[in-house]
């Protein structure tokens, strides 16, 4: 039986609040709380964008809950509960709802706003994909990235350092202000830049496929 889903609207305004707040509210007092939040509502907005059968919707709120719960308990207790919790448990989540995603849209009989929602929220929640990767692998291995920049010896891999250098990397810029030095962290950043050439190359054939398909009559 079928479930009444969020819209891929409203999984692409949460992914834009993410991704334009962040750098904001980060050095503001309370800032990590924001982000928190912030990430929380789109983790939960990814949830509820994917889940259009119960099976989806059980196995994504399995996903969910350690994600979101070890989130707030990291925040809250870090000496309690260690980050790489919330970190495994948020990447299998995220790369859950990027399969679901990318389901839908390969599915899709005919391009429409959903389905270019869809592929826009997909592109961001790879992009968080590595995000939590690179944050978890500096966890277990610090000093896995170096800072090529004036106060580096302040900067962590942590919440937007490691959320800028995804970007960074999954559109295949590359400024070189942070450098992945451990064979992981290389490893991590090879194949970010791959799946980002490969993601746009597949997407773009996709949905000029389906513009391009004659429409039934």
């Amino acid at each position: 039986m079928g479930l009444r889903r969020f819209s891929m609207l409203q999984l692409l305004i949460a992914l834009a609040l993410l991704f334009f707040c962040v750098p904001f509210v980060e050095e503001i007092k309370g800032g990590d709380l924001i982000v928190s939040g912030l990430l929380s509502v789109v983790l939960l907005s990814a949830v509820l964008a994917v889940a259009d059968h119960h099976r989806t919707l059980i196995i994504a709120l399995l996903l969910a809950i350690p994600a979101i719960a070890g989130r707030w308990l990291n925040h809250l207790h870090p000496h309690l509960i260690p980050a790489a919790i919330f970190l495994v448990a948020g990447i299998g989540l995220v790369a859950f709802v990027v399969v679901n995603l990318l389901r839908f849209v390969l599915r899709a009989s005919s391009v429409d706003g959903e389905v270019l929602c869809a592929s826009i929220s997909a592109y961001l929640m790879l992009g968080v994909i590595w995000t939590m990767a690179y944050w978890l692998v500096e966890d277990l291995s610090p000093g896995a990235f170096v800072f090529n920049t004036p106060a580096a010896t302040k900067e962590t891999m942590e919440g937007f350092n490691a959320f800028y250098f995804s970007f960074i990397t999954l559109s295949t810029v590359g400024y070189g202000d942070v450098t992945p030095v451990s064979k992981v962290a290389r490893m991590l950043a090879a194949s970010e830049a791959i799946t980002g050439l490969l993601y746009v190359a597949v997407l773009i054939a996709r949905l000029v496929a389906l513009y391009s398909a004659p429409k039934p009559d």
